[in-house]
């Protein structure tokens, strides 16, 4: 089994930040899922531009709710759901294997349903005292890497 990684938004809000992620996407040969409602339109300039001239080759999918996309991929131990609620940070999970990483809108995070559900496989990324969070984008980044580390998936790239 090839191991690959899928980021899912869920309900993202800023198309920049969508843009950037893309672009990370591209970069790192990763699908991006969009979990409707958007905050924006996949047409608009600013999810573009953030893209650059990138999204072209992204490979995207867009899905109707969580519902839709779970029809396809059902949850099992290779999704991951990250909230700065989380009591483990994200160094402990296993992404050996690839999976689908899964990030809450910027204003709300993740649906506390999905939290409480999947308690054993939520992560934070570590913050000092008193900061709320940090961007959407940063988070998917910092995450998405450890987990290229973890199964070796760049080292063709090298």
């Amino acid at each position: 089994m090839q191991k690959s990684f899928h980021i899912v938004l869920v309900a993202p809000q800023i198309p920049q930040n969508t843009g950037n992620i893309g672009r990370l996407c591209v970069a790192t040969n990763t699908t991006l899922h969009l979990i409707y409602p958007l905050g924006f339109s996949t047409q608009q300039k600013e999810l573009k531009r953030a893209g650059l001239d990138y999204w072209q080759y992204l490979n995207v999918y867009e899905w109707q709710d969580l519902e839709s996309f779970w029809q396809t991929h059902q949850p099992n131990k290779t999704h991951f759901f990250f909230s700065t609620k989380a009591k483990k940070v994200y160094f402990e999970a296993d992404f050996t294997q690839g999976g689908f990483l899964y990030f809450g809108r910027e204003d709300a995070g993740l649906p506390p349903s999905i939290l409480t559900t999947y308690l054993n496989q939520t992560y934070k990324l570590p913050m000092q005292q008193g900061v709320r969070s940090i961007n959407l984008a940063t988070s998917v980044g910092a995450v998405l890497y450890e987990g290229m580390r973890q199964s070796a998936i760049y080292h063709s790239w090298i």
